[in-house]
């Protein structure tokens, strides 16, 4: 968890206002929802391994003889705890005030959450999260509104030229069912296809024959590691594909299921249409897999050529709401990763308000001082007061670091100021 800076702070809420008017004009609404959530919600089974990264909550009242009488059983020791993404408070959020909801509900949710992450360079224990769902659409239609506001919105911050890797859990069950492996076995199974980038074809293969003979799973599941690794080594021709039925009918085994292909066709078209883009900024993945649990459908991540890391994702998760509501309700999110875009984002200093430091001497009058600050204010600057020090340079240097562009002198009686760019 970490301290913001006042530059820092400025910063960050630059790329926020921008994410957010990017949105908006999207006919997405935004929300808020509380940093708690009950205990039971955020352990039901649908956080995947966010789960075990949660902050919990004691339980108010516990003396120490019902601490130790309840240590075995974490949901005796906690009623609540942090959220630990935004997508579990918002399943809760619609079934609570599903009555005062559109039919279709496009919401925003930004917000920090909460995960016990080991501490490392580029994962910490606080951090932002950008969402935006669409609830009630189980067409393809919701997940093209999700990518074309997350393009436009990164080509709004600067970051021209994303792609969005897609694939669909469903493609990813019978690719599996069509090489063998038992429903028991997909999960860990998806684990290790998860690891293809960084491992190999070898890799994955070899874990999985491990898995197979630590598990006991017999010849078939051997035969069915056989045939994904003669899938992942087949030939394959050089030639471009375009996203469309073409590419994901050829990055699949054949007779993939026609629904399926459609549905991403379908999302390819709407996609294209929405960022008038000569090429389709998608590229089918049938590897991509992504860790949560709940989806159930469409998955995708965000890619932007300079860096070889995701920028945001998300996927269809059906199922969720359905577990408060008690009916199912189709749902759909897409979630940017705000900190790595912060990152990327260059410092746009034109697109900031002006930004003044007036330097005064310790005999000016106060009401003088108010009132040049005031007409400043007037003209739609931001302003600050600095008496004057020795180290004038220190000075300077300091105000520019926390975003300040210009400055002025101020002596006692002073009729008009004269700005100097401080850089």
């Amino acid at each position: 968890m970490r301290d913001i800076l006042p530059a820092d702070k400025t910063r960050r809420e630059r790329v926020l206002s921008v994410i957010r008017e990017r949105y908006r004009s999207h006919g997405f609404d935004e929300i808020e929802t509380p940093a708690l959530e009950e205990y039971s919600r955020l352990h039901a089974g649908i956080g995947g391994d966010n789960e075990k990264l949660a902050y919990n909550v004691l339980r108010r009242g516990l003396d120490a003889e019902a601490i130790r009488e309840a240590a075995a059983d974490p949901a005796a020791l906690a009623d609540l705890g942090l959220r630990y993404d935004l997508t579990v408070p918002l399943a809760r959020f619609y079934a609570s005030n599903r009555g005062q909801l559109p039919g279709v509900f496009r919401s925003i949710q930004i917000g920090p959450v909460w995960r016990a992450e080991r501490p490392q360079k580029g994962r910490y224990r606080q951090f932002v999260q950008c969402d935006i769902d669409v609830i009630g659409d189980d067409s393809s239609r919701a997940e093209a509104e999700l990518m074309v506001a997350s393009l436009d919105a990164l080509d709004a911050l600067g970051l021209e030229g994303s792609t969005v890797r897609i694939n669909d859990r469903r493609a990813l069950d019978w690719m599996l069912e069509s090489f063998g492996f038992t429903l028991d076995e997909r999960p860990g199974v998806l684990i290790t296809i998860d690891k293809l980038d960084k491992i190999g074809p070898d890799g994955v293969a070899a874990e999985l024959r491990e898995r197979a003979l630590r598990q006991a799973q017999g010849p078939s599941s051997n035969a069915a590691v056989d045939a994904f690794e003669a899938f992942l080594r087949r030939p394959q021709t050089m030639e471009f594909n375009p996203f469309g039925e073409r590419q994901i009918r050829k990055a699949l085994p054949e007779n993939a299921p026609d629904e399926v292909v459609a549905h991403l066709v379908g999302i390819g078209e709407a996609v294209a249409a929405g960022t008038g883009r000569a090429d389709i900024p998608l590229v089918f993945d049938p590897f991509l897999v992504r860790g949560m649990g709940y989806y159930t459908g469409t998955i995708m991540e965000l890619a932007h050529p300079s860096v070889d890391y995701s920028l945001g994702g998300g996927g269809r998760y059906d199922g969720m709401i359905g577990r408060f509501l008690g009916q199912q309700v189709p749902a759909v999110g897409f979630s940017l990763g705000f900190e790595r875009l912060v990152d990327l984002v260059t410092s746009d200093t034109d697109a900031a308000p002006r930004a003044v430091v007036l330097i005064h001497d310790a005999d000016v009058p106060v009401a003088e001082l108010v009132a040049h600050k005031a007409r400043l204010i007037a003209d739609g600057a931001r302003v600050r007061l600095e008496r004057r020090t020795k180290n004038l340079k220190a000075l300077l240097e300091r105000s520019a670091a926390d975003g300040y562009t210009a400055f002025a002198t101020v002596g006692a009686g002073s009729a008009e100021l004269e700005l100097k760019p401080l850089n």
